[in-house]
């Protein structure tokens, strides 16, 4: 895939989210997205940021339980509709999205997401020339 993704798995109470974020600013780690799913008792904070080994290593050494994984980051233009031609390219080929969002980035959209499919969904990608953002690049978009 091509973008690292913290998920932060916090206590719905107050406190919890601003503990992540402080680590991560007293680091000079720059949020680039971020969203939220929550239960009753748990949220997860899913995170793309400029430093994503080293946001993991230290949300980690502070007892924050927290994961890294590869997501897609694909970039759209900024016109309405753009992402919901996106996805229907996935689900033409029957790949699922487990989950997705999106946020605008230097006049772009940027659909973040993850599939039941990586493989195939990397092969769809290309073959429909939708533009990957890799990691390296988006860092280089701050």
């Amino acid at each position: 895939m091509t973008v690292h993704q913290l998920s932060v798995f916090i206590e719905n109470k107050s406190g919890t989210l601003v503990k992540v974020l402080k680590l991560l600013k007293q680091e000079d780690i720059q949020l680039i997205a971020s969203t939220i799913a929550d239960t009753a008792d748990y949220g997860i904070c899913r995170i793309i940021c400029s430093e994503p080994e080293r946001a993991y290593t230290v949300l980690k050494e502070a007892g924050v339980a927290v994961s890294l994984c590869e997501v897609f980051a694909v970039e759209l233009d900024d016109r309405p509709g753009k992402a919901a031609d996106a996805i229907e390219i996935f689900a033409g080929e029957g790949i699922s999205i487990a989950y997705l969002y999106s946020f605008l980035l230097n006049g772009k959209g940027v659909l973040i997401f993850r599939t039941d499919n990586s493989e195939k969904a990397a092969e769809i990608i290309s073959a429909n020339d939708l533009k990957i953002i890799r990691e390296k690049d988006l860092s280089k978009l701050l």
